[in-house]
């Protein structure tokens, strides 16, 4: 029964802040955007949907920390007074009118805790942030860590369209399958999701980022000729690829590091890493190891990511070892 909790938990904070982000980007606030240093764009709803989902788990599970992606420092700066107003309506909307500006800081701060040996959940607010401010793919991305593996996670995708409805909710937990669900419609009764059944790699469907910077297309590119794929790869942001690979409308997801230094971040991978495999996918590094979730925020003992059907994990990897070596 608490497994089922915080499965149930974690899917109403994510469908609280698919919400308020979907009336954020309705609004296409770009002039309320403000810069991170590393320049990438931050906006109400990154602070709006972290601050939601903070506060519901903080709620329901007050002794488990939450590693997220956003800190309320730029929000109490004074010129951002504005901003903050902003965020905190948006939060109100879901949370209820008494939230104050004070409350929002809190919850949001309530995500800077430390990856710990024992459980966390892991964060990402806005996943694809440059994709919402261009009007296309997000995700809220939310999954619980423990012991160094992930065992719940939650993706919700608010403009995937499936089946001719707009915004799909993804869920799994350790030892049971995948489902997907209508994300705006909480009576939807959802569905278990399976990967695809493609065994031919020339027939292979492959999806990878919308931004070059994200991920090494050229890699890629030869990748794809040495599996013989003739379809162009489709191009996504954000974990709405794992959610396109964990229902079979693709057979693998890539991603290549551009530079050899660079590390993923735990939360741009965990709740789709267990969405796929628990639709029966495999999800590894670019050399074939299992994603290490135990290193603190960073995935420091991997470098890329593959993720696809099980039955050409094996002939996909090979490429990727054969494309990386010439």
């Amino acid at each position: 029964m608490p497994e089922q909790l915080k499965l149930d938990t974690a899917i109403t904070a994510v469908r609280a802040a698919a919400r308020a982000s979907r009336i954020v980007q309705q609004d296409l606030v770009h002039a309320l955007s403000i810069d991170k240093r590393d320049k990438s764009p931050v906006t109400v709803a990154d602070y709006a949907a972290q601050a939601i989902v903070c506060a519901l788990l903080k709620q329901d599970f007050p002794a488990i920390p939450i590693v997220a992606e956003e800190g309320s420092a730029e929000l109490r700066r004074k010129e951002n007074s504005r901003l903050l107003l902003s965020v905190t309506g948006h939060v109100a909307g879901q949370l209820g009118p008494d939230t104050s500006t004070d409350d929002v800081l809190a919850y949001i701060d309530h995500g800077g805790a430390k990856a710990t040996k024992k459980a966390f959940w892991t964060l990402d607010p806005v996943d694809g942030t440059k994709g919402f401010l261009r009007g296309g793919q997000y995700a809220i991305a939310l999954a619980l860590i423990e012991k160094g593996e992930v065992t719940l996670g939650v993706l919700g995708c608010p403009n995937l369209q499936i089946n001719q409805q707009t915004g799909a909710l993804f869920a799994a937990s350790r030892g049971k399958p995948a489902r997907m669900y209508e994300l705006f419609n909480e009576a939807g009764p959802g569905k278990s999701i399976g990967t695809s059944s493609v065994s031919s790699t020339s027939q292979v469907r492959f999806c990878e980022s919308v931004e070059p910077g994200h991920s090494n297309q050229d890699v890629a590119s030869k990748i794809a000729k040495i599996l013989g794929i003739k379809q162009a790869p489709c191009r996504i942001d954000s974990q709405c690829k794992y959610a396109v690979v964990a229902r079979g409308d693709a057979e693998v997801y890539l991603r290549l590091p551009v530079d050899a230094s660079y590390k993923e971040k735990i939360w741009d991978h965990a709740a789709g890493k267990i969405i796929v495999e628990s639709a029966g996918g495999k999800v590894t590094d670019m050399h074939g190891k299992p994603l290490d979730f135990s290193c603190g925020k960073f995935l420091k003992n991997n470098s890329g990511i593959i993720a696809t059907s099980p039955l050409i994990h094996s002939a996909v990897q090979a490429a990727a070892d054969k494309a990386c070596n010439r």
